[in-house]
């Protein structure tokens, strides 16, 4: 049940230029999900971004690209993920069976690549503190969803403590900053 690094793979769901204004508690979803950007950078750990229909909503945040180092970003006109032609085989390259989500809109893309994701045998962890809907209650209704369908609900410090594993090592230290 715990996350570990060598075995999980970050996937960041829709954090959008026109999309992101009208999400409740934006500036706590992008900055929660810069973080794992940065800390899956800092360990090595495979990150992927998508976008919905960049015509129309934009491209990622800018504090999103600013932390996606070597993330590979895909567009994507399906609401889940898992849905597009080819990303469960990508995702799945990566060798890795735990995925960590966060995103938006948390009720429509990031539920449907969540149950997605799972059905095509990924362990799936949702970051409840880096995902987010427009209203609270959409973004409360598909958490509890989530959970029930066996989505592993998690938050970013869990996600950065369970990646280090240990303290007093020099990966601690330098993760430190995005703890603090």
């Amino acid at each position: 049940m715990l996350i570990r690094r060598d075995d999980s793979l970050l996937l960041i769901v829709d954090i959008q230029e026109k999309l992101a204004p009208a999400i409740h508690d934006n500036e706590r979803v992008t900055a929660n999900s810069a973080r794992l950007l940065e800390g899956a950078r800092l360990l090595d750990i495979p990150a992927f971004v998508s976008e919905q229909y960049v015509k129309g909503l934009g491209s990622s945040v800018q504090a999103i690209r600013d932390a996606a180092g070597s993330a590979r970003f895909f567009e994507k006109t399906h609401f889940s993920c898992a849905a597009e032609p080819g990303i469960v085989d990508l995702l799945l390259a990566a060798k890795r069976p735990q995925v960590i989500l966060t995103g938006t809109e948390t009720h429509v893309c990031v539920l449907q690549t969540a149950f997605g994701l799972q059905a095509a045998g990924f362990e799936v962890y949702l970051v409840a503190d880096a995902a987010s809907s427009r209203t609270p209650e959409n973004r409360n209704a598909a958490i509890e969803r989530m959970r029930a369908g066996g989505i592993r609900i998690v938050t970013t410090e869990m996600v950065l403590f369970e990646w280090l594993h240990q303290a007093g090592t020099s990966e601690f230290r330098t993760l430190l900053p995005l703890i603090k």
